[in-house]
């Protein structure tokens, strides 16, 4: 009962999300740089992002392992981290300090992928029970 296609997208959620991750930061880094970037808001936009990325390697550990073992309380549990994942990608989409073009392409695609994904969850929850 184990979706092939769920699994195939947390994996690539996960490759894709190193990519953001450091994509991010960079621009974070930069704006830091060439923008005048209050410095009140620079360490709380650093920390979100590794916040997120504690959230999203504990969605993708919980997601696959309950995928896998075909439980529904795992993949439960890492929808309801997509949903602070989803409202942090959201932050970094409309809520951070400068926006560039580049943060909202990947953040679209973030959010694009989180969204198939919680499908696919709540079709294998459904499989499952």
């Amino acid at each position: 009962l184990s979706s092939v296609p769920l699994q195939l997208l947390f994996y690539i959620n996960g490759i894709y999300y190193i990519f953001y991750f450091l994509a991010t930061l960079a621009m974070i880094v930069y704006k830091s740089q060439v923008f005048s970037y209050p410095d009140d808001f620079l360490a709380p936009d650093l920390a979100l992002l590794f916040v997120m990325a504690i959230l999203e390697v504990l969605r993708l550990y919980l997601g696959s392992k309950g995928n896998l073992t075909e439980e529904e309380a795992p993949l439960g549990l890492s929808l309801v981290i997509t949903v602070g994942s989803v409202l942090l990608s959201v932050y970094f989409l409309v809520w951070q300090t400068y926006v560039l073009k580049a943060d909202v392409i990947i953040n679209a695609v973030l959010l694009f992928t989180y969204g198939l994904e919680s499908l696919l969850k709540v079709t294998a929850i459904a499989a499952f029970v």
